[in-house]
């Protein structure tokens, strides 16, 4: 039966140093084959957190697998802003203003590891971080559009 290790590491950037190594290094992996493994399928998201599953298939012959998740919606969001955090007074401060293209994009990626979810509701979703995070979104505030998208005024944008 595989063993599966969840870690979150930075984008291109593991090392065999905490968290990785003291969770893997005890099942027999050789330490720098899963590191160089996890920096090769996380190339991508450079300088990004992102969560990362080990998943051990067979102990004694050292094989296992990678799997990435997708980094969390509020780093897509800083990444897309070239920003390094959000606001501390959001809804008062704003830290920057993200046109709606760059949300359905950030929305498109999270939507790969939510089975079943609509472009719509990521949206919404992703609409609420920025909320939480200080970002405009095409020069208003996020809670202004996602009303527009509930009342179908980005319809033409989502493709529905």
């Amino acid at each position: 039966m595989p063993i599966t290790v969840e870690v979150v590491v930075e984008g291109g950037r593991a090392s065999p140093g905490p968290p990785l190594g003291p969770a893997i290094g005890p099942l027999g992996l050789n330490v720098m084959q899963v590191v160089k493994a996890i920096n090769e399928a996380t190339k991508d998201f450079e300088g990004m957190k992102i969560p990362v599953k080990i998943v051990v298939e067979d102990p004694t012959k050292g094989k296992f697998r990678v799997e990435v998740g997708t980094p969390l919606t509020s780093a897509l969001i800083l990444k897309e802003l070239g920003k390094e955090k959000g606001s501390s007074e959001p809804g008062r401060q704003y830290i920057g203003d993200l046109p709606f293209e760059k949300v359905v994009k950030v929305a498109k990626l999270k939507l790969k590891g939510v089975p079943g979810a609509s472009l719509r509701s990521m949206v919404l979703q992703v609409l609420g971080t920025c909320q939480s995070m200080g970002v405009k979104v095409d020069g208003r505030p996020p809670k202004e559009v996602i009303r527009l998208v509930k009342e179908g005024a980005y319809d033409d944008r989502l493709g529905e």
